[in-house]
């Protein structure tokens, strides 16, 4: 199966128009924190199909799930978050080495290029809370380093608009089904991977070359 690289470089050699998220290289946080061994991360920024792929290609990510958070277990599967009244977001739980990449890095690539944090409640083409962009920090210094980062963000106004990225604290993660791991490597063809996803894997390969993997780091999937 061609790689989702490989289907961008088709689509561009065939003339077509430039795609919508181009993505942005914005200043990474002034500040850091103490991170020491395998660390964990929540990002809801829209589809995760697109959000899983980007972190995926980022070096130092050692996994990254596609799932939910901010609602309930009995809730978390993806008829009844695609309704918009679990209060789940479409989230990717993201497992990195902070050796490699740190906290600061991966909400650097998430504000430049994984989504648009100033439309609220939406992504793209997709309407409802379910597609918010929200942070789901897991410890006291990544909410810090969270919350001091929008606020950087914001007063440099490096984007047209106020964020709009909602800091909702520690919840429990639920992954998805199968069928939506790995989405944009296994269908790099799919018409909203397309117009809506390989754009953001470009805009990752080409403002962020020292952190970009050309090879995805992929889920093992049982079927």
């Amino acid at each position: 199966m061609k790689s989702s690289i490989l289907a961008l470089a088709l689509i561009l050699s065939l003339g077509q128009p430039a795609l919508a998220n181009e993505g942005i290289k914005i200043p990474a946080p002034t500040a850091s924190i103490p991170e020491t061994g395998p660390q964990t991360a929540i990002f809801a920024g829209g589809c995760f199909w697109g959000v899983q792929g980007v972190f995926q290609h980022t070096k130092g990510v050692i996994s990254a799930t596609s799932g939910y958070a901010g609602g309930a277990a009995r809730t978390a599967d993806y008829r009844q978050v695609s309704r918009g009244q679990t209060a789940h977001a479409e989230a990717v739980q993201v497992v990195y080495d902070p050796a490699q990449v740190s906290y600061g890095d991966l909400l650097q690539v998430f504000f430049s290029v994984a989504h648009d944090p100033t439309q609220l409640n939406r992504q793209g083409p997709d309407r409802g809370t379910q597609y918010r962009s929200a942070l789901f920090p897991l410890t006291t210094d990544q909410e810090k380093l969270a919350k001091a980062y929008i606020g950087e963000l914001n007063r440099a106004r490096v984007y047209d608009a106020a964020i709009v990225t909602k800091l909702e604290g520690a919840q429990p993660f639920y992954p998805a089904e199968a069928y939506h791991q790995n989405f944009m490597s296994r269908n790099p063809t799919h018409p909203y991977i397309v117009q809506e996803d390989l754009p953001k894997i470009e805009a990752l390969r080409a403002l962020f070359p020292d952190s970009f993997r050309a090879e995805p780091v992929l889920l093992p999937l049982t079927h």
